[in-house]
């Protein structure tokens, strides 16, 4: 017999997947209240608190039969979470929340409890945060990646593809250079992708404090690639702490030092990938709609690109 559970379904989901355009969006949300009590009997799970949500998923505490607090995390099938499942075993814990189980058909995930009040973007010192995201960042990289996922040859190929199209929609002639200037960087690399287990989102408030270890990864994208293509979720991660120094350009090039230092990667190719990143996110925001770069991803790119130009760069 299922548990009886009433689930309310967050504003901000309704928001995500409730668009009258979304078939399958909508579908999902009417029938969420019926997979979560399929899962609480299908796994022997009892609720253990109210629900909450990320962006694109809702997240219900429970305990599980042998008593062990867990979460049950539910999301649509896509192309972005169709390796979470292979990511998250093939780390096993290591840098990352413990997948315990999983529904390959729903997406669906029982993982190890996390703090969720108590993300890393909770300590203040921006040094201390940087540094623990890039020790749990060079753990993450260090696996090499599991067969089936998506990699970052692909990726950035089709990337390559779509800047002719996407420049055309940008407004201002020096971005339009810009996206130019990063479509080159990744031309370059595009032979060498790499073949690490990268987590492909990694900031502040996707790595929450744990019991098991201090601090622990979730929201994992999984991909296969080059590290340097990692490092941008962290270099704009609480970006207005970067403004608030008065000197961004510093503030960028210290973020990324240590992230290379402790990650050991050679830095004119992770300042490619960073590019290559920063191309990303400039074609899904045109994707969107929109006809500028954020102010973010351009400070961030002049920041390496001018570093790079300099004769005493550091080519490690």
């Amino acid at each position: 017999m299922k548990v009886p559970f009433s689930v309310d379904v967050p504003d901000a989901l309704v928001a995500s997947y409730g668009k009258p355009d979304d078939a399958p969006g909508r579908a999902w949300l009417a029938a969420l209240p019926a997979l979560v009590a399929d899962f609480l009997d299908r796994w022997e799970l009892r609720p253990d608190g109210p629900a909450g949500h990320g962006m694109a998923s809702l997240v219900l505490p429970v305990i599980r039969a042998d008593g062990m607090p867990t979460v049950l995390k539910l999301q649509p099938p896509s192309e972005e979470n169709a390796g979470v499942a292979t990511g998250l075993r093939a780390w096993n814990g290591n840098g990352a929340v413990r997948l315990l189980d999983h529904d390959p058909v729903s997406s669906t995930q029982l993982l190890e409890r996390l703090d969720a009040a108590r993300p890393l973007s909770s300590v203040a010192d921006d040094t201390t945060a940087l540094q623990i995201l890039a020790e749990l960042l060079a753990r993450l990289v260090a696996a090499p990646a599991p067969k089936g996922l998506r990699n970052l040859a692909h990726i950035a190929t089709a990337m390559l593809g779509q800047v002719p199209g996407a420049v055309l929609v940008l407004r201002n002639p020096s971005e339009q250079r810009l996206l130019h200037t990063c479509a080159s960087a990744v031309a370059e690399l595009v032979d060498e992708p790499g073949d690490r287990l990268l987590h492909w989102d990694l900031h502040y408030d996707n790595i929450l404090a744990g019991q098991r270890e201090p601090w622990l990864a979730i929201d994992p994208e999984p991909l296969a690639g080059d590290p340097g293509f990692d490092l941008l979720p962290a270099l704009d991660s609480r970006w207005d702490d970067v403004v608030a120094t008065g000197d961004v350009p510093r503030a960028v090039l210290r973020r990324f030092d240590v992230l290379t230092e402790t990650l050991h990667l050679d830095r004119q190719r992770a300042t490619g990938w960073t590019l290559g990143r920063v191309l990303q996110n400039a074609l899904w925001d045109i994707e969107d709609g929109k006809s500028a770069l954020e102010p973010s991803q351009i400070a961030i790119a002049t920041t390496l690109l001018r570093r790079r130009a300099l004769p005493s760069t550091d080519h490690r």
